[in-house]
């Protein structure tokens, strides 16, 4: 092999012409000039050298080459090929951005259109942690100076919403800090992040530390009505649907379908023209309650003002329209805001005239009377001979009040409140006692006890009433005059409207219909209707009711209204303490429908457990029946019939 030097190679000596040479072989002499050489031993003649090809070099460095464009290529495979969809989706998930777009929520109004429940625009104020840090600000305290910002304008701790945004899931890259805000409050947010961006470029010093603070448009629930019906219609939770009352069961149909909004942004702010995708959302429906709003105002205020002069522990007011099953009103004392649950009472909250179970007491005894009644076991002229007291089963029966021996019809024993002339009458419905109470039993359940009530409200109570055979020896002559049985305030105001409809029962209702999107009234389902009596014991239940308000041997005189004739019954009864579950105190009621020959309105008065002033039904909500009757009357422009009452007889003589 030919070696190649990296030297160049000596220059070969070319031959020129001869010199003359003086004789002897020297120079010529001269002054200054140098002794000539003495020859030395020729030299011998230098080595000759070959350049290699260049072709290996240029193979090597093309070799080398390609290695590195084959290199670049698998690399651009990669990215642009077999893991495009990984580094696309990571470079999206760095600049585009996805906010959903809250659905508004549908109204509640009254039946008039007067709103109780409405929406306002608000914002949810969120934020990225991932744009905090050190390597997006180039400051380390980045969270900090942002919290101190942000913490008077939302009025929460500043070392919270640094903890917020200093999350330890380095990942995350959404954070909600605060919700449903004021259009003010994002507005206060976007001017200082705008004048930080201006800032920051005319000043490179300046850092814009809010960049990474967002707003999710939201909605707010607000109820103008304060606590207006509260009960009625629930809450709002801060997730947004529905907690309570209405709210919760109608939230499918209030709450709508949100959307979704999915843009390009750089330094928090959206670009204009990288374009956006958005699904819009679908507001909810609104939805037109039964109630009418002043009803409601009238029924709440006068309970209220009964229950805090009593000091009693609550109560409540049901007002339904006879004719059609509609609730007009109900009212709880004490009520909340459910605009404002962070000062309510908790144990407030709900709508007691349907969670709250009960002994009804003596307004029940409209339903042994329906049951006397309509098994043709005595009319209203029968004669009964009450004693003081009445024995039966291991124990002593007595009345209210103690009293002579009482010479009543049946119109008397209901018309003066009975317990020993109920039980005697009902004894009647069988040959036995046992038989008795399964008759008496099946027109319970007829009238609505012991079921739900058809509204299909949260929290509901059926109340509570036992199979015949399973009432104990008290229960079998306790629950014809209203003990040893519950009920919540809405099925005793319904006993009522039965009779007042003609003996037909319709199912209570709360909502009239909805309205959607489109604008179109969509009308509630028909209610159920039950035949529960003839029109004809209805009509005679009705004339009886009426002596226990205008016979001045009655008991709820207080309850009568100038020009209208009234039919309503008062009730007194011994109360079972939830907390304890033992008898505390009295349950003190009224019920109640007007005009008695052409009824409209069934008013329902309930207080537990009063503790000032007199206990008794007729005395405490007699007073309220009247007042809300009178208010309803008038707002539904119902005149008095100007019929004579049937004044049937009370006692007789023996």
């Amino acid at each position: 092999m030919t070696e190649v030097s990296d030297r160049e190679p000596p220059r070969r000596r070319v031959p020129g012409p001869a010199r003359p040479v003086r004789p002897g072989g020297g120079r010529r002499p001269g002054p200054g000039a140098r002794p000539a050489r003495r020859p030395g031993p020729p030299r011998p003649a230098p080595r000759a050298f070959r350049l290699g090809s260049p072709r290996p070099r240029l193979r090597m460095i093309g070799l080398a080459l390609t290695l590195v464009l084959a290199a670049f290529v698998v690399r651009l495979l990669q990215v642009q090929a077999v893991d495009a969809g990984t580094y696309s989706a990571k470079a999206e998930q760095n600049r585009y951005v996805v906010h959903t777009l809250p659905a508004e929520r549908g109204g509640i109004t009254d039946r008039n259109g007067i709103a109780l429940a409405t929406t306002v625009d608000s914002y949810d104020i969120t934020a990225d942690p991932t744009m905090f840090t050190r390597e997006q600000l180039k400051v380390g305290d980045g969270p900090e100076q942002a919290a101190a910002l942000l913490a008077p304008i939302l009025g929460q701790d500043q070392e919270r919403l640094a903890k917020v945004l200093r999350p330890k899931n380095k990942d995350l890259r959404y954070v909600r800090l605060a919700r449903r805000q004021t259009p003010q409050v994002w507005n206060q947010i976007k001017d200082l992040k705008t004048a930080l961006t201006t800032k920051a470029e005319t000043d490179k010093s300046t850092v814009n530390v809010l960049a990474g603070v967002f707003a999710d448009p939201s909605s707010k629930r607000v109820y103008p009505g304060g606590d207006l019906a509260a009960g009625i219609l629930g809450w709002v939770g801060a997730d947004g649907k529905g907690g309570g009352g209405l709210e919760r069961k109608l939230d499918k149909t209030l709450a709508g379908e949100d959307g979704k909004i999915r843009y390009a942004q750089s330094g928090g702010r959206q670009v204009p023209t990288a374009g956006s995708t958005e699904t819009p959302a679908v507001p909810g429906s609104d939805v037109e309650l039964t109630i009418d709003r002043d009803i409601q105002w009238a029924a709440q205020h006068a309970i209220s003002e009964q229950v805090e002069k009593s000091k009693a522990d609550g109560g409540y007011v049901i007002v339904q329209d006879t004719t059609t099953g509609e609730i007009l009103a109900m009212a709880n004392s004490p009520g909340f805001d459910p605009g404002d649950l962070a000062h309510a009472d908790p144990a407030a909250l709900g709508n007691a005239a349907l969670q709250d179970a009960f002994e009804p007491g003596s307004t029940a005894k409209v339903l042994s009377m329906a049951a006397v009644l309509e098994e043709n076991v005595a009319t209203p002229g029968t004669h009964i001979t009450v004693p003081n007291r009445l024995k039966r089963g291991d124990r002593l029966f007595k009345d209210d009040i103690d009293h002579p021996t009482w010479y009543l019809t049946l119109n008397g024993v209901l018309a003066k409140s009975s317990n020993i002339g109920t039980i005697m009458a009902t004894g009647e419905l069988g040959k036995t006692q046992a038989e008795a109470n399964k008759v008496l039993y099946s027109y319970l359940r007829k009238f609505g006890l012991g079921g739900y009530s058809g509204l299909g409200f949260p929290g509901e109570t059926k109340g509570i009433l036992a199979p015949p055979d399973q009432w104990s020896t008290s229960q079998q002559y306790t629950i014809p005059f209203g003990q040893g049985v519950s009920v919540n305030a809405l099925q005793a105001a319904s006993i009522y409207s039965t009779v007042a409809n003609g003996g037909v029962r319709i199912e209570p209702t709360l909502v009239r219909g909805t309205k959607g999107a489109d604008g179109r009234f969509t009308p509630a389902p028909e209610p159920k209707k039950t035949r529960v009596t003839s029109e004809k014991t209805a009509k005679t239940l009705a004339q009886m009711l009426e002596s226990v308000v205008d016979d001045e041997e009655g008991t709820g005189t207080k309850a009568r209204i100038a020009g209208y004739r009234v039919a309503g019954k008062t009730g007194t009864a011994n109360r079972v303490d939830p907390a304890t579950g033992k008898y505390h105190g009295y349950t003190s009621s009224f019920a109640g429908f007007a005009p008695a020959d052409k009824p409209r309105v069934t008013v329902y008065c309930a207080i537990q457990n009063a503790t000032e002033g007199s206990y008794f039904g007729g005395q405490i909500c007699g007073p309220i029946y009247k007042q809300v009757m009178e208010f309803a009357l008038k707002t539904l422009q119902v005149p008095p019939t100007g019929a004579a009452p049937a004044r049937l007889p009370v006692t007789f003589k023996p």
